[in-house]
């Protein structure tokens, strides 16, 4: 496994700051990336009181703790789940840096769920008979659906780091949401977009109707569309294997509408906002959460841009967790800014590893079997309070329809919005944080 750099090498910050300002500048592929580089590197220094010490590096002893990894490494999901890899892999560096589970080495064992809920229950199936205390996946709501269950009926935890769906924690009591519902923040999206534009009326909907997260996060926007006021023209409906939105687009246009929103994937929503511009649509657009990947400036590269997205993880949150976990992100990317999926998946790894740091203090975690430290572990999450880059969070107990207790529901106090900035080579850019927000409620009608 490829290491960050800052976990090998431990030096001063000011000397650290410096090999960042050369390393990431000179690898930054445009003007704008290598500016903003420079300017995260001039203020490490200015952090260092609020990150304190760089960190000891402690031995550490005792067979590894296996945690499971189960996200998209291949197929057309995988521009999310590569995201995901790399930001499990920085957590796993970073926290055996700082001893582990109190001296125990954690590591992550990793399936490929690929793009399809059968794939995800084959690596689900893998991790648990493969003796992980917990599983960190899938990548997609609609694998969700299908491979928690399978998890939840052996009793091993799974945090869910991209599954934002309505009703994911209320698959079975050993799931746990770490990744915010789109109900909660999504419109404001819709808040920024009439910001910028206070002359839109009329919207449209687009969504790719054989994924569950974007159908249920059209449903949010539609929803959202009518409550705050605006004529929802048309929803148009389309299959994340198109290639042409020619008849979407058309449909859509027909509408005049000021606003389109796009719930999709990287790969087939990337390809309808190039196409939307390449058909003449002036108007902004709002991405869903799948367009909330770097990855897919690659797919409609110069279009992206201008594209907004609300986002659950901002990288300009000024804390200690955020400012190490960006700074480990940036020398081992060489990118300015971490994407969402990353770090919402770093803090999945670090909600394990403190939830089992906490259990090994009230009794060695050698001591107890699989099943009950399985069992043990779950309670542990869903009733534990974690500062991580995503800010201060913990979990409610949701229930089932039938009444029976369920998973944990993710508590989470800010919420972002930013802007796709190209760069004048098209291929390059960045998402620019516009605002920050409180969870979503909808207005009273």
């Amino acid at each position: 496994m490829k290491r960050s750099f800052l976990v090998n090498c431990l030096i001063p910050l000011s000397v650290f700051a410096a090999i960042l300002a050369l390393v990431v500048m000179q690898a930054a592929p445009n003007a704008s990336v290598r500016a903003q580089a420079a300017t995260a590197a001039a203020t490490m220094a200015a952090t260092k009181a609020t990150m304190g010490p760089t960190p000891t590096a402690m031995a550490l002893s005792g067979d590894p703790i296996l945690i499971g990894v189960a996200v998209a490494q291949t197929s057309d999901t995988a521009l999310l789940g590569q995201e995901q890899v790399v930001g499990a892999k920085i957590a796993e560096a970073f926290f055996n840096q700082r001893g582990g589970v109190n001296g125990r080495p954690i590591k992550l064992v990793y399936q490929d769920a690929a793009g399809a809920p059968e794939t995800a229950v084959n690596a689900f199936n893998a991790l648990i008979n493969g003796n992980v205390v917990a599983i960190i996946g899938p990548t997609l709501s609609t694998q969700a659906r299908a491979a928690d269950p399978v998890a939840d009926k052996a009793g091993v935890p799974v945090l869910a780091p991209s599954n934002t769906a309505a009703g994911i924690p209320q698959i079975g009591a050993f799931v746990t949401r770490v990744s915010a519902g789109v109900a909660g923040y999504a419109p404001n999206a819709i808040l920024v977009a009439k910001e910028i534009n206070p002359d839109i009326k009329t919207i449209a909907v687009m969504y790719a109707q054989d994924d569950a997260f974007a159908t249920s996060e059209s449903k949010v926007f539609q929803t959202a569309s009518t409550d705050l006021g605006y004529k929802l023209a048309t929803v148009q409906t389309f299959s994340v294997k198109d290639k042409d939105f020619t008849t979407q687009i058309s449909a859509a246009l027909g509408a005049n509408p000021e606003l389109i929103i796009v719930s999709g994937l990287a790969v087939d929503g990337g390809n309808l906002v190039k196409q939307l511009r390449e058909l003449g649509y002036k108007g902004l657009i709002i991405g869903g959460n799948g367009l909330n990947t770097a990855n897919m400036f690659a797919v409609c590269q110069a279009q992206c841009d201008g594209v907004l997205v609300a986002q659950a993880y901002g990288p300009a949150l000024d804390t200690a967790i955020n400012n190490e976990f960006v700074q480990a992100y940036q020398l081992d990317q060489k990118r300015p800014q971490p994407p969402q999926f990353s770090g919402q998946m770093f803090a999945c790894v670090q909600v394990v590893v403190e939830s089992l740091r906490s259990l090994d203090k009230k009794g060695k975690l050698d001591l107890k079997d699989l099943p009950t430290l399985r069992k043990t572990l779950n309670d542990e999450i869903q009733a534990g309070t974690f500062d991580t880059p995503l800010g201060k969070i913990s979990f409610t107990k949701v229930k089932k329809d039938n009444g029976d207790v369920a998973g944990g529901e993710l508590n989470q106090q800010k919420f972002y919005v930013a802007q796709i900035k190209m760069d004048a080579d098209g291929k390059t850019g960045l998402f620019a944080f516009v605002k920050a927000f409180d969870a979503y409620v909808a207005p009273k009608k």
